[in-house]
């Protein structure tokens, strides 16, 4: 998913927690941040995750949506949706995450391979207008991720 005019496709979820599904096309006016996980990913426990958490905390939901989305591409068996939820609750994870859907019998699950992620953590940022605006893979520091945050927040937005 290169081109930035694009509009950022709709999250393909076998399950949402913390959340009822949220639509990305109902996001327009606000940014968007979708964070990659897997709950046994040493970049996602130690930095990204708590990293996310401080974002969803931080921000009014008013300009800022933050989404999980746990893509599970190894160790299928030990990250099941029961697993996944007390992680979530363990960690005191508030923010909404979707379960990326498997189809196919695929090892990779579907909006990861629709968004072509290599892997996790990615953190994914959505502008006003539904553009993905930048994809960072692997860990960012908390102050390069809260300006790319804000000047995306300070951007002009007008629904034409």
């Amino acid at each position: 998913m290169n081109n930035t005019a694009e509009l950022f496709p709709e999250i393909l979820a076998s399950e949402w927690l913390n959340s009822p599904p949220i639509s990305l096309a109902e996001q327009r006016g606000k940014v968007v941040l979708v964070y990659a996980f897997q709950m046994l990913c040493p970049g996602c426990v130690v930095h990204a995750s708590p990293q996310v958490k401080k974002v969803f905390e931080f921000y009014s939901r008013e300009i800022l949506t933050v989404i999980g989305l746990h893509s599970v591409f190894e160790h299928h068996e030990a990250m099941g949706v029961q697993s996944l939820k007390a992680y979530l609750y363990e960690f005191r994870y508030n923010f909404p995450v979707a379960v990326d859907r498997h189809t196919g019998g695929n090892p990779i699950p579907d909006t990861m391979a629709k968004l072509q992620l290599r892997g996790t953590p990615s953190l994914l940022l959505v502008d006003k207008r539904g553009r993905l605006r930048k994809h960072f893979f692997g860990t960012v520091d908390d102050l390069h991720l809260g300006t790319e945050l804000g000047l995306l927040l300070g951007e002009r937005y007008e629904n034409t």
